[in-house]
């Protein structure tokens, strides 16, 4: 038995004798990095900061993706595959998809309370120190919950914050040059159908036990599905932002507030309910996934930027 198990089994054995009790404190955690933290990025774009907008966006995205890549190169199974010893706690099985390496709670949690730690760092120091903790407990509670190992834990917060420098070293040289940024959507764009054929061309484990196959690829592959489609988005949305929308915050409106949360309950919307029961329930889960979170990002990153601003602009006194 390997160390990793053995730790898991220790964090599992404190889960058991102090009755469960930080159970569901971790596994909100964890739920909060992947289903809440995600929107933010999408309102720091509409209504705070579009440049530190556009460097969460590119962060998670890329970071999701590369995650994505990993996984399915890797092909490390579950904790509780490798020993039926492991008993994940509560319904965290459920929300732990595709395989086991690196962590994509983590990675996620680490973009964007990461990204937040870069730019506030400096001015708000508090909560920087917040989004710290925060990102350590993220990674804490994939542990304590025995949904991962250290080694998926480290490696998932290890991509995200070279993916955080990187991305804020691209964004602050590049700046605001449309040509070296339409050629790099190009290579982004590239690099994702090179994902897409890698991911179903290459071979998979097919291990089974008693005639049942252990882990289903198919199944496996629909994250990184997604992530490819959430980039494509992202690709073209940008491109289409910056060169026909040129959003500028409209700073001051009252109105942004509430437009900002009426994107989010789209946005929210889409993916918890209205994709999964159209989109993605006619394409199927690979090609219903890529094209649902493809419209989610393009829709977050030129379309709603359209209607904030002819929604906000000045109305013209013809009287």
């Amino acid at each position: 038995m390997g160390a990793d198990i053995q730790y898991l089994l220790f964090l599992q054995g404190i889960r058991e004798a102090t009755g469960g009790i930080f159970d569901e404190f971790f596994n909100a955690i964890s739920k909060f990095a992947v289903d809440i933290m995600p929107y933010l990025p999408f309102i720091i774009f509409w209504c705070v900061n579009k440049k530190w907008g556009y460097r969460y966006l590119f962060t998670l995205g890329i970071g999701e993706l590369v995650n994505g890549i990993i996984k399915l190169t890797v092909c490390a199974y579950r904790p509780w595959i490798r020993s039926e010893l492991i008993e994940p706690a509560g319904d965290s099985k459920k929300a732990a998809t595709g395989y086991s390496f690196p962590s994509g709670h983590t990675m996620s949690g680490t973009s964007t309370f990461g990204t937040t730690f870069a730019w506030q760092r400096k001015e708000r120091k508090w909560l920087a120190v917040v989004c710290g903790v925060m990102i350590a407990l993220t990674g804490f509670s994939r542990n304590f919950l025995g949904v991962h190992t250290p080694q998926d834990v480290i490696v998932g917060f290890s991509e995200a914050v070279i993916i955080i420098i990187v991305v804020g070293i691209c964004q602050n040289k590049i700046g605001g040059d449309d040509k070296k940024l339409d050629i790099l959507s190009l290579v982004g764009a590239a690099a994702v159908i090179c994902t897409l054929i890698y991911i179903k061309t290459k071979s998979y484990p097919m291990d089974y036990v008693d005639d049942v196959l252990l882990v289903d690829p198919q199944k496996m592959m629909n994250d990184c599905f997604k992530a490819c489609g959430a980039f494509l988005g992202l690709l073209a949305g940008s491109y289409i932002e910056r060169n026909y929308i040129r959003y500028e915050i409209p700073e001051g409106s009252k109105s942004l507030p509430i437009l900002g949360f009426a994107g989010f309950m789209i946005a929210f919307g889409w993916k918890e309910y209205f994709a999964p029961a159209t989109v993605v329930a006619a394409l199927g889960g690979h090609w219903g996934n890529l094209v649902s979170r493809c419209i989610l990002w393009f829709f977050v990153v030129a379309v709603w930027p359209l209607m904030i601003r002819k929604l906000t602009a000045p109305q013209t006194d013809n009287a």
